[in-house]
């Protein structure tokens, strides 16, 4: 299942957390959701909500699965990083966010920790070059070791 595109725009939402909205921000999101398969009406309410700051208020309705919620999060996390400085009012948001998900505070460290080690892979801190699948097959795994009765 897809990313559904009110995530994307509640993503948005995060990004323009400190004010304002970078073209890496904006681009790495529309490439997310391009990457997720969206079609090309979600890729422009997406780019509408790159230009414009919209709230999270939409993911309430969204019906995600544990994992689907954890990868929005951590895409959440990795967007507010991006700029290499996550302000106050990017925290914020990214906690907001993980109540509305209803991720957990272990959940949501795990999938920061998840978001800095493929930040750390060569080339990995570039936008055009992070590895979104990367960051869902490892919280996939994460979440199975946890799910098995492992740590992880």
């Amino acid at each position: 299942m897809a990313i559904p595109t009110d995530v994307f725009v509640a993503l948005a939402a995060v990004a323009w957390a400190d004010g304002r909205l970078d073209a890496d921000e904006a681009d790495a999101l529309v490439r997310a959701a391009a990457d997720e398969g969206l079609d090309l009406d979600a890729l422009e309410a997406i780019e509408r909500a790159t230009r414009e700051p919209p709230s999270l208020s939409s993911l309430a309705s969204t019906k995600l699965t544990r994992e689907e919620r954890a990868y929005v999060y951590a895409l959440a996390a990795w967007i507010a990083h991006l700029d290499a400085t996550v302000t106050a009012g990017e925290a914020r948001a990214l906690a907001t966010l993980g109540e509305t998900l209803g991720v957990p505070e272990r959940l949501r460290a795990r999938a920061e920790l998840v978001v800095a080690e493929v930040a750390a892979l060569p080339d990995g801190d570039r936008p055009a070059r992070y590895d979104l699948s990367e960051v869902r097959k490892r919280l996939g795994e994460r979440l199975s070791f946890r799910d098995s009765g492992s740590a992880g």
